[in-house]
């Protein structure tokens, strides 16, 4: 996946705009930066996730051979390419000692739970570029600590290679840094996937309108050879992934992307050393579960064990906060989710299976409904024999300077957690008139307004409610701060009077921690005293501002975040998405997390896309954020405008 890099933005009062540098992300699912470049460069689309600053030939790679897309294989087989663009001898490496072979699923099973080490070694143009510095030890140690087995090295060699057709080769410091930070991770017992990451889009996407499938393939075989013979000599704890999200829309290109996993396998086999015994990741187009199932089909003539490998981001509307989805969890939600996975073993039966990819960020999905997706994930795919290597951007889960994570909750259900746990859930509801969002992963009290009991909806699933601790772990008294009722803890109004009161500043004002008889789920409540935000300013003229994200002051009233984000022209059209019509009020005409809006710690954003869509419609658009509690825009948002 590509996506979360940042880019501090500029402070330029009543606005703040940046521009991005050379080769950054400028755009994408996720992406809460600027999409201005810099001066010489242009914000180009790779895919839905990610966008890049690049100057005007850096989307193609330039060759010595055609540039038009062409279904042609090599005129020579894949070992005669290979014998053709080595640099070292036709025998591969030599390795000394001993190779500790081990199958496909207990490599599958030793990997869970994994975690992924994102926007690193895979960063554009290099490690360091995106948001996260160049990666120590401790990082890996951080992640072990934490109850992972397996750690996914995602890594873009694209710019780092020299030559062309046929002497594509590798910067031996990028070869050496890449196994130098696999040590990392083996050295302490992580079982440790490498693969070839955006390099998908940035020189191997094969349904271009011009690819050059050749050029693809001789490349693609170059530099697994190369990749192969650096990292022969590995311990088995290493597998190689073939390609990450390989572009695939149809089932010649299902083809195309098998014959790739071909390549990598001949590839690897002809660099020697410990390679034909080495475990390896084959992929489906675009590692999409659908995808794979129609379209995949193994390779033969080699001995290596595999498993396939494929990534899951579904449902898009809740996992990238589409159009006010900010609920997950009803019997359909979880079914939908069961299904999926279901569906992907029975077609692939008795194959190893990694989930390579997932994510319910922190940094937008709700907490209750982003706990209860967690869990019915982790469950859902224990007795599917499903490795799950979690994704993680540096900006999601594990805060690498501090060394702590972001959702302790959510980790330790990943670690934890298997099919038989009962794990105890704060619930995520809507009311009956649908209109407003009721979330037990927090105690909400509105400023000026008189201090009362308090009622959460939680999830038992047969446990009890042992302890309630403050952040100090001190524990609340039960029957005097506190009382289950049903399926409903109660926080009484004496006890939440000694946190809120009329001087009580708008915020976080405790953080609580629930343990249960049974389970692994710890979630944490959060008091928190709102009053509706302010913005320094309630407009712009849509043109004055276009070509670059609109960063808006704001005075938070409570949480530091958006839910969701309403645009409605003056005509009384929706500006995007018109189908959101039939989804209900707290979903109706709402936009699109990152695409749309974003926010940081002193500003609401609008992206760049979406001041064009109302430069596009030439009509006035009202953006309505909203935050939490969710009440459809009644009290808690804010309204800015647009005009034309």
């Amino acid at each position: 996946m590509q996506n979360f890099a940042a880019w501090a933005l500029v402070a330029l009062l009543p606005y703040v705009q940046a521009q991005v540098p050379a080769y950054g992300q400028c755009g994408g699912s996720g992406w809460s930066g600027s999409t201005s470049c810099t001066n010489g460069y242009y914000c180009t689309s790779q895919n839905i996730y990610y966008s890049q600053c690049v100057p005007g030939n850096a989307a193609t790679t330039t060759t010595s051979v055609s540039t038009s897309k062409t279904s042609t294989t090599l005129t020579t087989t894949t070992s005669a390419v290979q014998s053709t663009s080595r640099t070292t001898t036709s025998t591969g490496a030599t390795c000394t000692g001993t190779f500790s072979a081990i199958s496909a699923s207990d490599y599958v099973a030793k990997l869970h739970p994994g975690w992924n080490l994102g926007n690193t070694l895979d960063a554009v143009p290099d490690e360091g570029s995106w948001n996260n510095a160049p990666v120590v030890a401790s990082t890996f140690q951080t992640a072990k600590d934490a109850g992972f087995k397996g750690v996914r090295i995602p890594v873009t060699w694209a710019y780092h290679f020299t030559g062309s057709s046929p002497d594509w080769t590798v910067d031996p410091e990028w070869l050496q840094r890449v196994s130098d930070v696999i040590d990392m991770a083996t050295s302490i017992g992580l079982y440790t996937i490498v693969n070839v990451h955006h390099d998908s889009w940035i020189w191997a996407d094969i349904t271009a309108s011009d690819a050059n499938i050749t050029m693809i393939e001789e490349k693609f075989s170059r530099l697994w050879y190369q990749i192969g013979t650096k990292l022969a000599c590995k311990s088995s704890l290493v597998s190689f992934e073939a390609i990450n999200e390989a572009p695939c829309d149809d089932a010649s290109d299902g083809e195309e992307i098998n014959k790739l996993n071909k390549i990598f396998l001949q590839a690897i086999n002809d660099a020697g050393g410990f390679n034909s015994k080495r475990v390896v990741n084959l992929v489906g187009g675009g590692e999409d579960s659908i995808k794979t199932s129609q379209w995949f089909e193994a390779p033969s003539g080699f001995s290596n064990p595999y498993a396939i490998q494929f990534h899951y981001y579904s449902p898009y509307d809740f996992i990238f906060s589409a159009w006010g989805k900010t609920i997950w969890g009803s019997d359909s939600d979880k079914s939908a989710l069961s299904t999926d996975f279901q569906l992907l073993r029975n077609n692939f039966t008795d194959v190893p299976i990694i989930l390579g990819e997932y994510d319910a960020s922190p940094t937008n999905t709700e907490p209750a409904a982003r706990w209860k997706y967690v869990d019915q994930l982790v469950r859902s795919t224990s007795d599917l024999n499903y490795a799950l290597v979690l994704w993680d951007n540096g900006l999601d889960h594990l805060d690498r300077d501090a060394k702590t994570w972001r959702d302790p909750n959510s980790i330790s259900m990943i670690t934890k957690s298997t099919s038989d746990t009962s794990n105890s859930l704060p619930d995520s509801t809507e009311d009956k008139s649908a209109t407003s969002q009721s979330s037990s992963a927090y105690i909400f009290h509105q400023h000026g307004t008189t201090v009362t009991d308090q009622s959460l909806p939680f999830v038992f699933n047969g446990n009890t409610l042992s302890s309630i601790a403050d952040s100090t772990g001190s524990k609340l008294t039960s029957g005097t701060d506190y009382s289950v009722s049903g399926s409903n803890i109660i926080f009484k109004a004496s006890y939440l009077s000694k946190h809120f009161s009329d001087s009580t500043s708008p915020g976080v004002i405790a953080d609580l921690t629930l343990t249960f008889s049974g389970g692994d789920s710890s979630p944490i409540v959060q008091l928190v005293e709102w009053t509706t935000p302010t913005l320094s300013s309630k407009t712009a003229v849509a043109s004055a501002v276009s070509g670059s994200d609109l960063s808006i002051p704001i005075t938070w009233g409570g949480l530091k975040t958006v839910a969701a984000v309403k645009a409605v022209t003056s005509g009384g059209q929706y500006l995007v998405d018109d189908f959101t019509q039939w989804f209900g009020p707290l979903q109706e005409g709402r936009a699109t997390y990152s695409s749309q809006y974003n926010w940081d710690t002193s500003n609401v954003i609008l992206t760049s896309s979406a001041i064009s869509s109302v430069i596009s419609a030439g009509i006035t658009t009202v953006f309505t954020f909203e935050f939490y509690p969710r009440d459809n825009g009644a009290v808690n948002a804010v309204n800015f405008t647009l005009t034309v």
